[in-house]
């Protein structure tokens, strides 16, 4: 096979605890190409609710590489990374339709959210209460609303995934 280039290829990174953004930001600043997928989550901190983007896989990082071309030596020693994660001895490869498709994912717009109102009446469709109707009592956070279910001879209140339910 002389003469032939590899194609770069993903691998993971582990890192220090919370220094995801210090490893990328210092990988980056080598020429490393990486890829740390991200989401924004609320959180309630002293009475607020507050906006805070998070990496989706806390502790780990994706580096493209390339076997033949790029350093590898420095990537042990750079700001908050730990180590590059390795099976036998060997670094693992991270199949390319994998980051891609989570790149993909992470770009595509957002299914637009239904237009619920306490007291609407929904639909549960899956999980172990499937086709049980309920009533819409508030959103959770941003994926989980209450939901209001006779069951039983009883109410209970519950929640579940906003995706679990249809307004009726």
């Amino acid at each position: 096979m002389e003469g032939q280039l590899a194609a770069p290829r993903w691998y993971l990174i582990q890192c220090k605890p919370k220094q995801d953004a210090r490893a990328q930001e210092h990988l980056h600043r080598q020429a490393f190409t990486c890829f740390r997928p991200t989401h924004c989550v609320t959180r309630l901190r002293a009475g607020r609710k507050q906006q805070h983007v998070e990496s989706l896989f806390p502790g780990y990082l994706f580096i493209q590489l390339d076997q033949v071309n790029d350093n590898w030596l420095p990537i042990r020693s750079t700001r908050g990374v730990s180590q590059l994660v390795c099976f036998g001895g060997q670094p693992a490869a991270i199949a390319d339709e994998l980051v891609e498709d989570l790149k993909q994912r992470l770009t595509s717009p957002l299914l637009p959210e239904p237009d619920l109102s306490a007291g609407d009446r929904v639909r549960i469709k899956s999980g172990n209460l499937k086709e049980l109707e309920a009533i819409f009592l508030a959103k959770d956070g941003t994926e989980r609303v209450l939901i209001l279910l006779q069951l039983l001879q009883r109410q209970h209140t519950l929640s579940v995934p906003l995706d679990s339910i249809d307004k009726l």
